[in-house]
């Protein structure tokens, strides 16, 4: 893949940050036995397109994207969900638990974020791979989450997204093209300036 370069001024903000982001990276769910990921991205993948947990940012030219990425699951609320219902839609997942100090840290501007682009018809919805229905509804309670979450605590949707995210990188966050394909990605907590910049990058595509 040919990751696009930041601006300076994302380069910039990227780097300002980039030591907090090297310490919040890995919350400590590493789910990479659960998947036979490890540091190859494992199954079909291998080490392609690998994303380490160290808060490391790619954007990816529209041309170098991988084939769309499909999962399903049920929210905590009951309802379905499939990726493929997001299809002509930017797609935001957010990989969190509710006891990671960096998934709470990063909720509130999560919101804004969401709150904002949801105008523009942007999406998000989240993967936790940890909680049971209780610490997890009381978490999007607590920060207002405007969107749903997919329960993953066996991991079915980290493996659909091998080779894609860092499966001791929690939180992540992916940002997915009309099309389901992967265009941007924060390792780590994410920075808001950055991710805002992502999502208006695939607006404009």
């Amino acid at each position: 893949m040919s990751p696009r370069s930041l601006t300076r001024r994302r380069l910039f903000a990227a780097t300002t940050t980039g030591a907090g982001a090297l310490l919040l990276a890995a919350c400590g769910a590493d789910t990479s036995d659960r998947y036979g990921g490890g540091k190859s991205g494992g199954g079909d993948g291998g080490d392609k397109g690998f994303v380490s947990g160290d808060g490391v940012t790619t954007e990816i030219d529209p041309k170098d994207r991988s084939e769309p990425v499909e999962f399903s699951g049920t929210t905590y609320e009951g309802a379905k969900f499939s990726s493929t219902q997001a299809r002509g839609s930017i797609l935001v997942l957010n990989i969190w638990y509710a006891s990671c100090a960096p998934c709470r840290k990063e909720a509130p501007d999560l919101v804004k974020i969401a709150e904002k682009y949801a105008a523009k018809g942007v999406r998000f919805i989240g993967i936790n791979v940890r909680d049971e229905s209780g610490p997890a509804l009381a978490f999007q309670k607590k920060y207002a989450l405007p969107y749903h979450s997919l329960p993953d605590l066996d991991s079915k949707i980290l493996f659909s997204l091998r080779g894609q995210v860092s499966p001791n990188a929690v939180p992540s966050t992916l940002v997915l093209d009309e099309k389901g394909r992967v265009a941007a990605r924060i390792s780590g907590a994410a920075d808001p300036s950055i991710l805002r910049s992502m999502i208006d990058t695939v607006l404009d595509e």
